[in-house]
This record gives structure tokens, C-alpha cells and sequence, in this order.
């Protein structure tokens, strides 16, 4: 019987490990299907998605309560599933080379619970090889059973983006691909329930992971490019959201913008790339010089910070700076490689000290994991310079009139990242306004 077919006559189930951005909206997509066990080693994690709490905003409060995904942090529950979905983090150690650990550790604890006819599909962003030379092996190493024969795999990059509304799950189209054809049959077969976008059947493993690296890292280059252009502007005394707009009207511009690059993926995806080319005796000049420029995008947002406070006559061992967004894009909760931190640090070097506003995150986590208070919007007062990093709903809803009350009566400096208050004249209004 195929497993497609097993799967909807509930005679198995199927299981997602790693339950964060991407693995929870599988866990619920594949629950309306089928027989749904969501994994997680994070017991707090679990016990928020029994209690109907979906703290990622992918999938909303609501459809995790009504939700027939069984919740667990019991691993023994994963040996009732025949096909498997591991969805763990892959980020990077402090040196820029990939951290495998939470991927490795993935594939023993599958391994310890894996079923003989089970098909494991691998969604983690990796460099290429890593499937079919570290993860697979290391299933048959702890399970006893041969890839191929007792057991079968694949691979399907997640391609979930944060906080977009409009490019989710289920209308992306799903890359597949697997050790054999009749494996990719199957598992293209099992995506297809949820994926109304379709599936794209990969040559090999490796076109699929190479395809994720190079999806990530060209936008990564591009948005580099622009962040380059936008300090070239600030040379020319010339507005970057003016050359914008003057480029975009041709049909071929690729309407990318500056910014700070944080998150799991871009910020992330390249340094994979780059660490495969080395293994290979190759070193790319572009993708690391991008990498260098986004990198760095933060100390050049402080040192912008400390120009304009210092323009604006502020006292500056008095100083109040708010920095507002800590996640890394808008009306996300995801503070992974947020350059909000990588911004107060620069200010610190000058002895500022920085308050940190978001509406969005979890106070709570980030309280317990980082030692830091988050403030709300409301609790902005006697400000000298407001530091908008993202463009949050509650911060793009701001007008000029709704900005005084936060400031004291002296300097009133507005940073403003992502031009969010680019059409609102802030100029005109009285206040020392910088974009990127």
C-alpha cells in the first residue's frame, strides 16, 4: 500500500519534528489531513500549542486550539509515525560555520524511533551533501536499518517567510526530492495534500539543497548592493528612496531596498554556501563581500544614531535612545540574528545606552534568554532620538502629531531604517529625520 494511501485511511501517521516558523504550519496543515504528531523538545513550547497559543503568529491562536495535531515532547510517540518531518533550526556558531548540532541530534532521536518502512524527509536548510553524507548515515548508524531498503528519505527545503500574509504554506511551490524515484512519488504525493501550489520534483538531494542556499543568498547579494548604494547616496546628500523610485519605473528593476538583513535565513543561508565553496577550494568574492556589507549594517545605523544626536546639540552622556523593532522584519515575533543587538552594543562603545520597544515579541522569552526588558510603545517618554529598526503595523500607523509626546523638549531625533515615514515630512514637522 502506498503511504499515501496509509496515511488517509489513518492506518499511520505522520510526524513533524521541530515545531518553530516552519515546522508548526506543516504540523497543522498535515493535521487536517492526517494523523498529525507535532514534536518538539521545548516542553514550554508544547504545553503553549496545547493550550491553543501559537506564539510564532504563523498560524494564529485559533486554528492550533482547534487543531487534531497530537502536541508532544515524548519521542516514543515518533515510532507510530511512517512518515517523518524533520524541521529544526540549522543556524550558524559565532564564527560563521555552520551548527549542525540541532540537525545531528534530530537524526539520533528519529533514529532511536524509527519504524522499518518509514520514508524521513529533511525540511533544515543545509550545505550540499549534508542529507546524503551526514544525516542519512548517522539514522542508519543509531537505527540499525539501511536507507533504501528497510527505510527511505528525502528532501524538501522549507521555504516559509515569516510574517508574510500573502506567501504562505500552501501556495509556495514545494521543492521535493528523494534517494529513489519511487520515494519521490510518494512524498511528492503526501506534499501535494496540503501544497495547492504544487510540488517541483528536484533532479537529486542536491539540486534541492543547493536551490534553498542560492534562493536566500542571491536576495542576500542584492539587498547587499542596495546597502551599498544607499551609503553612496548619503555622499551625495541625496535621498536613496528618490533613486528608488526613479530606477523602479523601469519594467527590469528588481525593486530590492535596503536594510538590515537578521532572521534564520538570509542572514544565515549564506554562510552554508560559503562554507561548501571553501570545502571545495573555492572562495566567492561576492557572496562573502555581500555578507560583509549586510553584516555590518548595524554599526553603520549607530554611527548614524550618534552623527545625529550630536548634530542635534544632545547632551550626550544624558542621552535616551529607543530602539524600536527587535525582531528582525515587521509584525514577526522572530528575534533570531536580530541587529538590534548588534546596534546597542556600537552604542555602547560611546557609553549611550539604548531602550528596547517592540509590540510583537515574546517579553517573556526574551526577558528569560537575554536578560533584557522590551518595552511597549506607550511607555516612550522624554526621548531624544527614536530608532525605528522594522516597519510594525503600530509603527507605520504613526504620525508626526502622535512622535512629540515622546520626546523631551530638546532634541528630537527620528532614525528611520526602513523609510516608513519616508511620505510624512518629518522635516517639515520639526524633528532631525535620517533614513537609510
Amino acid at each position: 500500500m502506498k503511504m499515501l494511501e496509509r496515511l488517509q485511511k489513518k492506518e499511520a501517521s505522520l510526524a513533524v519534528v521541530g515545531l518553530g516558523y516552519v515546522g508548526l504550519p506543516l504540523a497543522v496543515a498535515f493535521g487536517e489531513k492526517f494523523k498529525t504528531i507535532g514534536f518538539d523538545i521545548n516542553e514550554r513550547k508544547i504545553t503553549l500549542y496545547r493550550e491553543g497559543l501559537d506564539p510564532t503568529h504563523e498560524v494564529g491562536n485559533q486554528l492550533v486550539k482547534d487543531s487534531a495535531v497530537e502536541f508532544t515532547a515524548d519521542p516514543a510517540a515518533l515510532r507510530r509515525a511512517a512518515f517523518i518531518i524533520i524541521a529544526v533550526p540549522t543556524p550558524i556558531h559565532a564564527d560563521k560555520t555552520p551548527d549542525l548540532l540541532p540537525l545531528l541530534s534530530a537524526c539520533r532521536l528519529v533514529g532511536e524511533n524509527l519504524s522499518p518502512g518509514s520514508i524521513v524527509v529533511f525540511e533544515s536548510t543545509v550545505y550540499p551533501g549534508v542529507t546524503e553524507e551526514i544525516c542519512l548515515p548517522l539514522i542508519e548508524k543509531t537505527c540499525g536499518l539501511q536507507c533504501g531498503t528497510a527505510f527511505s528519505a528525502g528532501y524538501s527545503p522549507e521555504r516559509i517567510n515569516p510574517g508574510d500574509q500573502e506567501h504562505r504554506l500552501e501556495n509556495i511551490k514545494k521543492l521535493v526530492a528523494a534517494v529513489d524515484d519511487r520515494t519521490l512519488a510518494e512524498i511528492s504525493a503526501v506534499y501535494n495534500e496540503i501544497i495547492t501550489a504544487g510540488v517541483y520534483p528536484t533532479a537529486s538531494i542536491k539540486v534541492a539543497e543547493t536551490a534553498k542556499l542560492v534562493e536566500n543568498t542571491q536576495r542576500d547579494v542584492n539587498i547587499a548592493f542596495m546597502n551599498e548604494m544607499a551609503m553612496f547616496c548619503a555622499r551625495l546628500g541625496i535621498s536613496t528612496g528618490a533613486v528608488l523610485e526613479a530606477m523602479n519605473t523601469k519594467w527590469n528593476a528588481l525593486k530590492f531596498t535596503p536594510g538590515l538583513v537578521g532572521g534564520h535565513c538570509i542572514g544565515v543561508d549564506p554562510w552554508y554556501f560559503i562554507y561548501k565553496a571553501e570545502m571545495l577550494g573555492y572562495h566567492s568574492p561576492l557572496v562573502t563581500g555581500a555578507r560583509k556589507i549586510n553584516d555590518e549594517m548595524g554599526f553603520y545605523v549607530a554611527e548614524a544614531i550618534v552623527k545625529k544626536l550630536l548634530q542635534a546639540g544632545c547632551n550626550m552622556q544624558q542621552a535616551k535612545i529607543y530602539i524600536l523593532g527587535v525582531s528582525y522584519k515587521e509584525n514577526c515575533p522572530d528575534v533570531r540574528n536580530s541587529k538590534a543587538w548588534d546596534i546597542a552594543r556600537r552604542l555602547r562603545e560611546y557609553s549611550l545606552a539604548a531602550s528596547f520597544v517592540d509590540p510583537v515579541v515574546d517579553k517573556e522569552e526574551i526577558r528569560r534568554e537575554e536578560g533584557l526588558e522590551i518595552l511597549d510603545l506607550n511607555e516612550v517618554e522624554a526621548a531624544d532620538c527614536l530608532v525605528f529598526l522594522v516597519g510594525h503595523s503600530e509603527f507605520s500607523q504613526l504620525e508626526a502629531a502622535d512622535l512629540w509626546p515622546m520626546f523631551n523638549r530638546g532634541s528630537r531625533v527620528v532614525i528611520d531604517v526602513k523609510s516608513i515615514f519616508a511620505r510624512k515630512n518629518l522635516p517639515a514637522a520639526g524633528f532631525l529625520y535620517w533614513s537609510l
